[in-house]
């Protein structure tokens, strides 16, 4: 039964295969309402290519008023090679980075975690695979991304390419915070990541990380240059727990440990800090299969269940929605990404409808039960 108040959620579609792996969360959502299991408003808006071509801007003003006004934001994926040419401040990306800016959002959750039925699909021996289970925390808003001076200009007659690395003594102390409380309820070790050999921002990084750690006598940490910890990822992924560090790093991090769990289309993401919460699988969109209901709508429900858990504090209902999609793997169905022998290969649509169905079914179970 319904409880609590109306939660506001926005669904932003997006680009590519956006609208096909979103359809299938969507028709979720509209069934948890009509069986009156959570009191959801769900509205829908654009985001990315589709606003360009509508209004001219990726990211336009009223999806940035509906999303403030949300209790959160589920979105699928943006950009494509169509609009390459535009200029820079038009792109579909700038999208993603300016609502992750509007939203507040500095903190983002990249868990990479195998699935069992899964292990075969990753390109590394099952020994040094199994059981993975580790945690990304992504400082955001800040470093090269954002910083400034930044552009192209002219130096004696030689064009040059400007980014600046910059961070602050409270954007360390903020990311660290989260990525020392998220470990606490994990397996209480955080590994920082940085370059402190040779940047000094990342000098300031560690500084920073070591002081906040003393609030967290419980917790271990310890300390890894990036190229160290992208080689640890492929030789022992299991050594582990929560990464913690920069915008530029956590990108490529978070993407390489995603490949460790055997497909792109199984990971989501929460970005979170400020009074919304932004969340989307990892994948992109996936142009070259866009339309034709290949795509893997996986982890746009685990992005769903973490919705649930970090926005609405349906933690229940998350751990649900993860093990129906860990039903439905189990039964041996798969879309092409994961697709092994013997197993059986269905599109975006069935995937979805699978995925639900086992959700409601473990709804009724556990209902019964009480």
């Amino acid at each position: 039964m319904t409880h609590g108040k109306t939660h506001k959620i926005l669904l932003l579609p997006g680009d590519g295969i956006g609208p096909e792996v979103m359809a299938p969360v969507a028709a979720l959502l509209k069934e948890i309402v009509s069986r009156k299991i959570l009191s959801l408003e769900v509205r829908e808006a654009d985001i990315g290519g589709v606003a360009y071509d509508r209004t001219g801007h990726p990211l336009p003003p009223e999806t940035v008023s509906m999303a403030l006004d949300s209790a959160a934001v589920l979105l699928a994926a943006v950009g494509g090679p169509r609009y390459d040419t535009l200029p820079y401040e038009h792109r579909p990306e700038r999208a993603l980075l300016g609502i992750r800016e509007r939203l507040g959002a500095f903190a983002n959750l990249r868990p990479a975690k195998l699935f069992p039925q899964l292990i075969n699909a990753s390109t590394l021996k099952p020994e040094v695979i199994r059981g993975l289970d580790l945690l990304v925390v992504r400082e955001l808003t800040g470093g090269i991304y954002f910083g400034s001076p930044r552009g192209i200009v002219t130096e004696g007659g030689v064009r040059v390419g400007i980014n600046t690395e910059r961070y602050s003594e409270p954007e360390i102390e903020r990311i660290a915070r989260v990525a020392f409380g998220v470990a606490r309820t994990r397996r209480k070790k955080v590994t920082s990541v940085d370059k402190a050999n040779v940047l000094e921002s990342s000098v300031l990084w560690r500084e920073v990380v070591i002081r906040v750690a003393r609030e967290f006598p419980d917790v271990v940490l310890e300390h890894m240059y990036v190229d160290n910890a992208a080689m640890q990822l492929v030789r022992n992924p299991g050594g582990f727990d929560v990464i913690v560090t920069g915008n530029i790093f956590g990108d490529i991090l978070s993407d390489e440990a995603s490949q460790l769990t055997g497909s792109i289309g199984m990971l989501a993401s929460a970005s979170v800090g400020g009074k919304t919460g932004l969340y989307e699988p990892i994948h992109g969109s996936a142009p070259d299969i866009a339309g034709q209901d290949v795509a893997n709508p996986s982890a746009m429900f685990l992005s769903l269940a973490m919705l649930f858990d970090h926005s609405l504090g349906e933690a229940r209902l998350a751990r649900m929605l993860e093990r129906s999609v860990e039903t439905v793997l189990g039964e041996g169905v798969r879309t092409r990404d994961i697709a092994e022998q013997g197993s059986r290969v269905v599109g975006c649509r069935e995937m979805g409808e699978r995925i639900s169905q086992a959700f409601f079914r473990l709804l009724e179970s556990e209902g019964a039960a009480r």
